[in-house]
Protein backbone atom coordinates (compact mmCIF):
# COMPACT_ATOMS: atom_id res chain seq x y z
CA UNK A 1 0.00 0.00 0.00
CA UNK A 2 1.15 3.38 -0.94
CA UNK A 3 -0.36 6.02 1.56
CA UNK A 4 -0.58 9.53 0.92
CA UNK A 5 1.39 10.71 3.74
CA UNK A 6 4.71 9.44 5.55
CA UNK A 7 5.34 11.99 8.60
CA UNK A 8 8.52 12.20 9.77
CA UNK A 9 9.41 14.17 13.18
CA UNK A 10 8.05 14.72 16.86
CA UNK A 11 5.74 12.85 18.81
CA UNK A 12 5.00 13.97 22.22
CA UNK A 13 2.22 13.54 25.25
CA UNK A 14 0.20 17.13 26.00
CA UNK A 15 -0.91 18.15 28.79
CA UNK A 16 -3.48 21.20 27.71
CA UNK A 17 -5.19 23.52 30.21
CA UNK A 18 -7.64 26.64 29.26
CA UNK A 19 -7.20 29.24 31.59
CA UNK A 20 -7.90 32.84 31.87
CA UNK A 21 -4.87 34.32 31.51
CA UNK A 22 -1.33 33.78 31.24
CA UNK A 23 -0.23 33.42 34.58
CA UNK A 24 2.62 36.25 35.99
CA UNK A 25 5.83 35.32 38.10
CA UNK A 26 4.89 33.63 40.97
CA UNK A 27 0.63 33.36 40.27
CA UNK A 28 -0.91 30.23 41.36
CA UNK A 29 -3.95 29.86 39.43
CA UNK A 30 -6.82 27.38 38.55
CA UNK A 31 -7.37 25.73 35.49
CA UNK A 32 -10.99 26.12 33.58
CA UNK A 33 -10.58 22.87 31.58
CA UNK A 34 -8.03 19.73 30.98
CA UNK A 35 -7.25 18.01 28.11
CA UNK A 36 -4.92 15.20 27.69
CA UNK A 37 -3.93 13.50 24.09
CA UNK A 38 -0.89 12.87 21.72
CA UNK A 39 0.75 15.67 20.00
CA UNK A 40 3.38 16.75 17.87
CA UNK A 41 4.00 18.39 14.79
CA UNK A 42 4.71 15.42 12.50
CA UNK A 43 2.16 12.95 14.45
CA UNK A 44 -0.67 15.43 14.26
CA UNK A 45 -0.18 15.71 10.34
CA UNK A 46 -0.52 12.16 10.20
CA UNK A 47 -4.17 11.83 12.43
CA UNK A 48 -5.04 15.24 10.33
CA UNK A 49 -4.61 13.18 7.16
CA UNK A 50 -6.47 9.97 8.49
CA UNK A 51 -9.34 12.34 9.80
CA UNK A 52 -10.34 13.66 6.58
CA UNK A 53 -10.12 10.12 4.61
CA UNK A 54 -6.50 9.71 3.62
CA UNK A 55 -3.82 7.62 4.64
CA UNK A 56 -0.94 7.89 6.79
CA UNK A 57 2.34 6.65 8.52
CA UNK A 58 4.43 8.14 11.38
CA UNK A 59 7.98 7.84 11.68
CA UNK A 60 9.61 9.23 14.89
CA UNK A 61 10.45 8.73 18.23
CA UNK A 62 8.12 7.27 21.38
CA UNK A 63 9.53 6.14 25.01
CA UNK A 64 8.43 2.67 26.29
CA UNK A 65 6.40 4.66 29.34
CA UNK A 66 2.99 5.73 29.81
CA UNK A 67 2.80 8.31 27.76
CA UNK A 68 4.50 6.42 24.58
CA UNK A 69 1.90 3.59 25.14
CA UNK A 70 -1.22 5.93 25.47
CA UNK A 71 0.22 7.96 22.13
CA UNK A 72 0.72 4.56 20.54
CA UNK A 73 -2.35 3.41 21.01
CA UNK A 74 -4.23 6.53 20.44
CA UNK A 75 -2.47 7.28 17.14
CA UNK A 76 -3.20 3.19 16.05
CA UNK A 77 -6.96 3.74 16.70
CA UNK A 78 -6.57 6.98 14.10
CA UNK A 79 -5.34 4.46 11.54
CA UNK A 80 -1.96 5.80 11.28
CA UNK A 81 0.79 3.06 10.38
CA UNK A 82 3.68 2.85 12.90
CA UNK A 83 5.83 0.68 11.03
CA UNK A 84 8.56 2.96 11.45
CA UNK A 85 7.81 3.90 14.67
CA UNK A 86 11.20 3.45 17.25
CA UNK A 87 10.54 3.04 21.11
CA UNK A 88 13.03 2.92 23.76
CA UNK A 89 13.74 3.54 27.00
CA UNK A 90 14.34 7.14 26.88
CA UNK A 91 11.20 9.74 27.56
CA UNK A 92 8.10 10.26 25.84
CA UNK A 93 8.62 14.30 25.22
CA UNK A 94 6.10 16.72 27.26
CA UNK A 95 4.27 19.35 26.06
CA UNK A 96 2.52 21.67 29.10
CA UNK A 97 0.18 24.04 27.20
CA UNK A 98 -1.75 26.74 28.42
CA UNK A 99 -4.39 28.38 26.44
CA UNK A 100 -6.90 31.50 26.97
CA UNK A 101 -10.17 32.61 26.28
CA UNK A 102 -8.75 34.60 22.82
CA UNK A 103 -7.16 31.47 21.20
CA UNK A 104 -3.58 32.09 22.32
CA UNK A 105 -1.41 29.43 24.14
CA UNK A 106 1.81 29.50 25.76
CA UNK A 107 3.83 25.94 25.18
CA UNK A 108 6.80 24.58 27.31
CA UNK A 109 8.34 21.49 25.98
CA UNK A 110 10.41 18.78 27.65
CA UNK A 111 12.44 16.32 25.65
CA UNK A 112 14.48 15.14 27.81
CA UNK A 113 18.26 14.06 26.72
CA UNK A 114 17.43 11.53 24.38
CA UNK A 115 19.38 13.52 21.04
CA UNK A 116 18.20 12.89 17.66
CA UNK A 117 17.23 9.31 15.80
CA UNK A 118 20.30 8.38 13.62
CA UNK A 119 19.95 7.70 9.73
CA UNK A 120 19.49 4.71 9.89
CA UNK A 121 17.48 4.40 13.13
CA UNK A 122 14.11 2.97 10.86
CA UNK A 123 15.08 -0.32 8.28
CA UNK A 124 12.34 0.24 6.07
CA UNK A 125 9.87 3.42 5.37
CA UNK A 126 6.13 3.27 4.75
CA UNK A 127 5.46 4.26 1.04
CA UNK A 128 4.24 7.07 0.53
CA UNK A 129 3.22 10.11 -2.23
CA UNK A 130 4.21 12.74 0.13
CA UNK A 131 6.86 12.95 2.83
CA UNK A 132 6.74 15.71 5.24
CA UNK A 133 9.30 16.62 7.57
CA UNK A 134 9.13 18.99 11.13
CA UNK A 135 12.82 19.14 11.65
CA UNK A 136 12.66 17.61 14.64
CA UNK A 137 14.62 14.13 13.60
CA UNK A 138 17.26 15.83 10.92
CA UNK A 139 19.44 13.42 10.43
CA UNK A 140 16.52 10.47 9.98
CA UNK A 141 15.12 13.07 7.79
CA UNK A 142 18.09 13.94 5.36
CA UNK A 143 18.40 10.30 4.43
CA UNK A 144 14.62 10.12 3.89
CA UNK A 145 14.99 12.86 1.99
CA UNK A 146 17.15 11.75 -0.61
CA UNK A 147 14.94 8.43 -0.80
CA UNK A 148 12.38 11.03 -2.04
CA UNK A 149 14.37 12.76 -4.38
CA UNK A 150 15.48 9.37 -5.87
CA UNK A 151 12.03 7.93 -5.80
CA UNK A 152 9.85 10.85 -7.02
CA UNK A 153 8.03 11.57 -4.07
CA UNK A 154 6.89 15.33 -3.38
CA UNK A 155 8.53 16.95 0.20
CA UNK A 156 6.97 19.16 2.40
CA UNK A 157 8.65 20.94 5.52
CA UNK A 158 6.80 22.31 8.15
CA UNK A 159 8.95 25.14 9.71
CA UNK A 160 7.50 26.62 12.73
CA UNK A 161 10.53 27.75 14.04
CA UNK A 162 14.67 28.00 13.21
CA UNK A 163 16.52 25.20 14.44
CA UNK A 164 19.12 22.70 13.19
CA UNK A 165 16.75 20.51 11.62
CA UNK A 166 14.60 23.26 9.87
CA UNK A 167 17.75 25.62 8.73
CA UNK A 168 19.21 22.02 7.42
CA UNK A 169 16.18 21.09 5.30
CA UNK A 170 14.60 24.04 3.96
CA UNK A 171 15.95 24.61 0.88
CA UNK A 172 15.87 21.17 -0.23
CA UNK A 173 12.06 20.33 -0.07
CA UNK A 174 9.71 21.05 -2.52
CA UNK A 175 7.69 22.91 -0.24
CA UNK A 176 8.84 24.83 2.43
CA UNK A 177 5.15 26.02 4.57
CA UNK A 178 7.10 28.71 7.02
CA UNK A 179 5.22 30.42 9.89
CA UNK A 180 5.97 33.75 10.51
CA UNK A 181 8.28 33.16 13.27
CA UNK A 182 10.56 30.84 11.20
CA UNK A 183 10.57 33.39 8.49
CA UNK A 184 11.39 36.56 10.63
CA UNK A 185 14.16 34.28 12.50
CA UNK A 186 15.31 32.89 8.79
CA UNK A 187 15.32 36.25 7.05
CA UNK A 188 16.00 38.43 9.84
CA UNK A 189 13.15 40.77 8.80
CA UNK A 190 9.71 41.44 10.29
CA UNK A 191 8.67 42.08 6.69
CA UNK A 192 6.37 39.23 5.38
CA UNK A 193 6.80 40.71 1.84
CA UNK A 194 10.74 40.59 2.14
CA UNK A 195 11.07 37.13 3.82
CA UNK A 196 8.81 35.84 1.17
CA UNK A 197 10.97 37.01 -1.53
CA UNK A 198 13.91 35.45 0.14
CA UNK A 199 12.08 31.98 1.21
CA UNK A 200 11.18 31.86 -2.94
CA UNK A 201 15.17 31.53 -3.74
CA UNK A 202 15.83 28.11 -1.93
CA UNK A 203 12.58 26.33 -2.30
CA UNK A 204 10.32 26.30 -5.49
CA UNK A 205 6.85 26.72 -3.38
CA UNK A 206 6.28 28.71 -0.25
CA UNK A 207 3.68 29.47 1.89
CA UNK A 208 4.00 31.95 5.15
CA UNK A 209 1.26 31.20 7.68
CA UNK A 210 0.20 34.77 8.98
CA UNK A 211 -2.26 33.40 12.06
CA UNK A 212 -5.86 35.28 11.84
CA UNK A 213 -4.37 37.33 9.02
CA UNK A 214 -4.24 34.45 6.61
CA UNK A 215 -1.17 33.23 4.44
CA UNK A 216 0.59 34.82 1.83
CA UNK A 217 2.58 32.33 -1.42
CA UNK A 218 4.96 32.05 -3.95
CA UNK A 219 4.75 28.96 -6.39
CA UNK A 220 5.69 28.97 -10.15
CA UNK A 221 7.33 32.44 -10.18
CA UNK A 222 3.94 33.98 -9.00
CA UNK A 223 2.92 35.56 -5.60
CA UNK A 224 -0.14 35.75 -3.61
CA UNK A 225 -1.93 36.12 -0.12
CA UNK A 226 -5.58 34.78 1.35
CA UNK A 227 -7.21 35.77 4.27
CA UNK A 228 -8.06 33.45 7.12
CA UNK A 229 -11.22 31.81 7.48
CA UNK A 230 -14.28 33.47 10.20
CA UNK A 231 -14.21 30.98 13.00
CA UNK A 232 -14.46 31.50 17.23
CA UNK A 233 -11.09 30.81 18.27
CA UNK A 234 -10.70 28.96 21.39
CA UNK A 235 -7.47 27.16 21.03
CA UNK A 236 -4.45 27.73 18.43
CA UNK A 237 -2.57 24.82 19.26
CA UNK A 238 -2.28 22.69 16.36
CA UNK A 239 -3.73 24.73 13.59
CA UNK A 240 -0.12 24.58 12.03
CA UNK A 241 -0.02 20.84 11.95
CA UNK A 242 -3.12 20.49 10.69
CA UNK A 243 -2.69 22.99 8.14
CA UNK A 244 0.74 20.84 6.89
CA UNK A 245 -1.38 17.69 7.40
CA UNK A 246 -3.98 18.70 4.86
CA UNK A 247 -2.02 20.75 2.69
CA UNK A 248 0.15 17.18 2.27
CA UNK A 249 -3.09 15.14 1.47
CA UNK A 250 -4.56 17.57 -0.91
CA UNK A 251 -0.63 17.59 -2.60
CA UNK A 252 -1.41 13.34 -2.92
CA UNK A 253 -4.41 14.24 -4.19
CA UNK A 254 -3.67 16.71 -6.96
CA UNK A 255 -5.25 19.50 -5.58
CA UNK A 256 -5.43 22.52 -7.71
CA UNK A 257 -3.11 25.19 -5.81
CA UNK A 258 -5.86 27.57 -4.71
CA UNK A 259 -8.12 24.80 -3.38
CA UNK A 260 -5.18 23.22 -2.09
CA UNK A 261 -4.69 26.26 0.25
CA UNK A 262 -8.25 26.50 0.85
CA UNK A 263 -8.58 23.23 2.22
CA UNK A 264 -5.60 23.55 4.47
CA UNK A 265 -6.72 26.82 5.72
CA UNK A 266 -10.04 25.44 6.51
CA UNK A 267 -7.91 22.36 8.58
CA UNK A 268 -6.35 24.75 10.43
CA UNK A 269 -8.85 27.72 11.34
CA UNK A 270 -11.50 24.42 12.23
CA UNK A 271 -8.84 23.58 14.73
CA UNK A 272 -8.89 26.55 16.57
CA UNK A 273 -12.59 26.07 17.46
CA UNK A 274 -11.59 23.17 19.99
CA UNK A 275 -9.38 23.21 23.35
CA UNK A 276 -6.31 21.03 22.51
CA UNK A 277 -4.51 20.10 19.34
CA UNK A 278 -5.24 16.19 18.75
CA UNK A 279 -8.95 16.81 20.03
CA UNK A 280 -9.80 19.33 17.94
CA UNK A 281 -8.08 18.00 14.59
CA UNK A 282 -11.32 18.05 12.22
CA UNK A 283 -12.65 15.63 9.56
CA UNK A 284 -13.33 15.64 6.26
CA UNK A 285 -17.05 16.97 6.46
CA UNK A 286 -16.44 19.38 9.02
CA UNK A 287 -13.67 20.79 6.22
CA UNK A 288 -16.03 20.80 3.53
CA UNK A 289 -19.02 22.05 5.62
CA UNK A 290 -16.67 25.29 6.24
CA UNK A 291 -15.38 25.40 2.72
CA UNK A 292 -19.07 26.02 2.24
CA UNK A 293 -19.78 28.49 4.05
CA UNK A 294 -16.97 30.50 3.31
CA UNK A 295 -17.91 30.34 -0.74
CA UNK A 296 -21.55 30.82 0.11
CA UNK A 297 -20.28 34.30 2.20
CA UNK A 298 -18.00 35.09 -0.85
CA UNK A 299 -20.97 35.02 -3.30
CA UNK A 300 -23.28 37.08 -0.65
CA UNK A 301 -20.48 39.89 -0.63
CA UNK A 302 -19.70 39.60 -4.60
CA UNK A 303 -23.04 38.64 -5.99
Amino acid sequence: MIHDLLAIGHASWDITMAVSHHPTADEKMVAESLQLSGGGPAANAAVTVTRLGGSAAFCGYLGDDLFGEAHRQELLAEGVNLTALVQGAYPTPLSQILATPDGLRSLVNYKGNRGYLAANAVAHLPPAKVILFDGHEPALSLSSLSWAKQNGRKTVLDAGSLHRGTALLAGKVDYLLASSRFASQQCETDDMQLALQQLAKISPHVVITLGAEGLIWSSANQQGEMAALTIQAVDSTGAGDAFHGAFALGLARDMEWFHLLSYASAAAALTCTRLGARPALPDAEAVQELLKESDQLEKRKYP
